[in-house]
């Protein structure tokens, strides 16, 4: 079989290349149609040459639809929706991933235009899911990003090459874009941490949108610390990040989700810079947009109101790593599901029986 990857954006690599994977060891051809409109070329070329699958560059959405029109592939992976599934679904079969599963209403709006199947994480987001689309085709699989970790064929980071002690329990702080608690950590965070190695993991868009600039020149200042890594914007995947961690820091984020799933401690931040389009009198675009109705995850962990709690709060989990165990279990099997490494291996499976 033809199978196409569709690629808006880089950061959703990490979730598609396990299925690549498992595509090319059973011989079908697997391509990334990835889009120039949302990614910095020449910056990502050799990222996408080092993975060895064949891809391209595509303008936009539309010219991905003539691109796909004119190759036919059997199948159409996406990530988030596609505005010309009429079309499409001509010539193709469309199979649907979540490319996070964080709290965002629109993990579950961007089935409101259904593809041929869509794959799901957990039990609980299944039962929701298919409750708001009884009509459509929904298949609980699991995480296909995290089978790296549950095989343990993620090779992770080399301390010795980042300078870092590997004697050192290790701290990652994987902030997204936005809301984001970036810019409320202190400029000199790391030199509080001293006795810490610190991995810093921000989203893609921090480095390539104009708008938070300001995160950036956060970045700069912390990458001088001796403990410290700050991922560069071609480390597109987070998995070598969590396999070396011991406890994650962040807010509203799948990477919480992602976290506890492989039975570690996360603290989450309360508090964070929301943009101006989300304060003052445009407060209910921010509620509406990450409103929490849908993902509950006060109980995934401990929660703090300020950068002043960080401190007490890492100390707190790590002398008590079974604090919140219990839920980081009930939240992995609703959320994330089967944790046994073979979604892909499921989801390759079920595209090869239709």
């Amino acid at each position: 079989m033809k199978i196409a990857f569709d690629t808006v954006n880089v950061y959703y690599l990490p979730q598609f290349i396990p299925i690549c994977e498992e595509l090319a060891k059973r011989g079908h051809k697997v391509k990334l149609v990835c889009y120039s409109n949302k990614n910095n070329v020449q910056k990502f070329e050799k990222v996408l040459l080092s993975l060895g699958y064949e891809f391209c560059w595509v303008d936009d959405d539309k010219a991905a639809r003539d691109f796909y029109l004119k190759e036919s592939p059997d199948w159409i992976f996406f990530g988030n929706g596609f505005p010309y599934l009429d079309d499409i679904h001509k010539a193709s079969k469309t199979a649907q991933l979540g490319h996070g599963i964080g709290p965002k209403p629109s993990y579950y709006h961007k089935s409101a235009t259904p593809m041929t199947v869509r794959f799901i994480e957990g039990k609980l987001r299944l039962a929701k899911i298919r409750e708001l689309y009884p009509n459509d085709e929904f298949v609980q699989v699991g995480f296909s990003k995290l089978d790296p970790l549950f095989n343990n064929t993620e090779t992770g980071l080399k301390y010795n090459e980042l300078g870092l002690d590997e004697n050192k329990p290790t701290l990652l702080f994987a902030p997204t874009f936005n809301p984001s608690s970036l810019e409320c950590f202190p400029d000199n965070w790391p030199s509080h941490f001293p006795d810490f190695n610190i991995l810093i993991k921000p989203h893609t868009f921090t480095y390539s949108r104009e708008a938070y600039k300001n995160q950036r020149k956060k970045l700069k200042k912390w990458e001088e610390f001796s403990n410290t890594y700050v991922a560069t914007e071609t480390d597109i995947s987070l998995l070598p990040f969590m396999k070396e961690a011991d406890i994650l820091v962040s807010e509203a984020s799948s990477t919480l989700f992602e976290f506890v799933a492989l039975s570690k401690p996360v603290i989450v931040c309360n508090f964070f810079k929301l943009k101006w389009s989300y304060r003052g009198i445009f407060k209910y675009r921010f509620k509406k947009r990450f409103g929490k109705d849908n993902v509950i995850y006060q109980n995934i962990g401990l929660h703090i109101n300020s950068y002043k709690e960080l401190r007490g709060a890492i100390e707190k989990q790590l002398e008590n790593r079974d604090l919140y165990k219990e839920e980081r279990e009930a939240y992995t099997e609703d959320h994330v599901g089967p944790t046994d490494g073979k979604s892909s291996l499921r989801i390759v499976d079920y595209i090869e029986k239709n």
